[in-house]
């Protein structure tokens, strides 16, 4: 793992490992179960501490086992691709002007990448779902 100083880790680093695990486990992992998997000495206070993290900002999900808490990655965190979908989004709502935004997000696209996106907002503007199944209204996954 990166280091920062003596002790430190990246910023971002333990909220990838959780997430790594969460995404590994096939399951609702208790906090326990996550700090034995990512090893190490990182306390349990510690994986507490980045789940709430993770909770607040709607990662994962959690419900209650006993006294404590199990985690799943929330829906639209289920994977790498989701999760950088989910980060896209949170840095466009911090921003009162999403239209300028969003203008220099395209403006820094490769033509390759802006052929894609233009074939996404082609099928959403048709009603398709992204794996291409036909429109939201027959029944389609949502």
């Amino acid at each position: 793992m990166t280091m920062i100083g003596p002790q430190r880790r990246h910023p971002g680093e333990l909220e990838a490992s959780v997430l790594a695990v969460l995404w590994a486990g096939g399951r609702a992992l208790t906090p326990g179960e996550i700090q034995r998997a990512i090893g190490g000495d990182l306390a349990r206070t510690t994986v507490n501490t980045i789940l709430t993290r993770l909770f607040e900002k709607g990662m994962v999900v959690r419900k209650r086992v006993g006294r404590a808490f199990a985690y799943t990655p929330a829906q639209e965190a289920q994977d790498a691709p989701g999760l950088a979908a989910r980060r896209m989004r949170s840095e466009l709502e911090k921003e009162a002007d999403r239209s300028v935004v969003l203008a220099r997000f395209v403006s820094g696209l490769s033509e390759d990448d802006e052929q894609v996106l233009r074939a996404l907002l082609s099928r959403d503007a048709a009603g398709e779902q992204p794996d291409g199944a036909g429109p939201a209204d027959e029944g389609g996954p949502v």
